[in-house]
């Protein structure tokens, strides 16, 4: 047993001797050659895409149509564009002073309203009276002495007074129905087409009633109705 043991103490070192020492059994560092990743990318490129699981490829997509560009530009199929600005920060107001509030009162209020109308009327009924007074053959004749050729001046003084006659008028119908509209419209709390028609109906009532109420009652329904009419025409 003793000679067992010494030979295998002897046979030990020669045994550490022979194993592999401990960088031998590390893996070879990579290759970093740039010709090899070249390579390696070029193949990955030219590989064909992977398939679908049916086998088929997808269909390539088609080209873009210059007529199907101007279709979705300025064609039918166009998508309005509601531009807020507040999406993009907006403008930003100064707050408003007293003076301005007080001037934006004024404006609103029904009096400067029917003033306004009135003068527009007044304007308006001149120069609607001048015209008709310009295509009458019979302006500056005397009725007494219809073969006598009127002068100039007297053609001139009948179409001064045909025109403040039709500016009268018209200012006071102005201002009436201004004035009128604005109080059914506060009253109501809307502004819609009745206004208007109520407005009309009262215009035209308070116009014709001085000739009696038949009068009244035409004056009120033919006002209702041309008010009806604008207000459809110009909404």
């Amino acid at each position: 047993m003793e000679s067992l043991r010494r030979a295998a103490q002897r046979a030990l070192p020669s045994a550490e001797l022979q194993r592999p020492s401990a960088p031998a059994l590390r893996k070879p560092p990579r290759c970093r050659c740039p010709v090899r990743v070249a390579v390696l990318r070029e193949a990955m490129a030219a590989a064909p895409p992977p398939s679908t699981p049916g086998g088929s490829q997808p269909p390539p997509p088609p080209p873009l149509q210059y007529s199907v560009l101007l279709q979705h530009l300025v064609g039918e199929q166009r998508r309005p564009r509601a531009w807020d600005p507040n999406t993009f920060g907006g403008i930003p107001s100064p707050p408003k002073s007293k003076e301005q509030k007080m001037v934006e009162r004024v404006m609103e209020s029904c009096a400067f309203k029917a003033a306004l109308a009135c003068v527009g009327g007044f304007v308006l009924g001149g120069a609607f009276g001048i015209f008709t007074a310009g295509i009458d053959t019979n302006v500056g004749f005397d009725p007494k002495d219809p073969y006598r050729t009127p002068t100039a001046k007297e053609v001139l003084k009948d179409m001064g007074q045909r025109g403040i006659s039709y500016a009268k008028n018209f200012a006071i119908v102005g201002a009436m129905f201004s004035c009128t509209e604005c109080i059914v419209e506060s009253y109501r709390g809307k502004s819609d087409w009745r206004n208007s028609v109520i407005s009309g109906c009262i215009t035209g009532g308070a116009i014709g009633f001085r000739a009696g109420m038949k009068a009244g009652m035409i004056g009120c329904g033919g006002f209702a109705a041309f008010s009806a009419a604008i207000d459809y025409y110009l909404r």
